[in-house]
């Protein structure tokens, strides 16, 4: 039984190993400077940046519909198999199209309320909602 499981203890043991491996190299070979001259300064295409740090902030509809894209375009994935044996499915099982009638239905109504709650919306300056 424990003969099973050494190979999978060997690569833990590499990956980890491996891992502080590297940390503890970087710890003592790397820089510890907290000047910054100007070859610390990334370069993107040819513009010096104007900012020190991250780009800024982003508003959170970019990720609202980010993620409703990802949702619904894994659903398409779905549909697309169903939709090639579709004649088959109905002709030689009704519960198929009645299991997939009812996942078509929980989509639509996860759209419904994403446009009721005014993801798909979009304002320049929203005005705040009163409740």
């Amino acid at each position: 039984m424990q003969q099973e499981y050494f190979s999978a203890l060997i690569q833990f043991v590499a990956g980890f190993g491996f891992a502080g491996m590297i940390i503890i190299l970087s710890m003592l070979f790397g820089r510890r400077t907290k000047s910054r001259s100007a070859a610390d300064i990334p370069y993107e295409c040819g513009v010096v940046p104007e900012t020190d740090g991250a780009p800024g902030f982003f508003s959170i509809k970019f990720y609202l519909v980010a993620i409703l894209f990802l949702i619904f375009d894994l659903e398409v994935v779905f549909l697309y198999p169903w939709a090639l044996v579709f004649k088959d499915i109905v002709l030689n099982n009704a519960s198929a199209f009645a299991s997939m009638a009812i996942f078509l239905s929980v989509l639509f109504i996860a759209y419904l309320y994403a446009v009721a709650k005014g993801v798909l919306h979009w304002h320049r300056n929203p005005a705040p909602r009163e409740f």
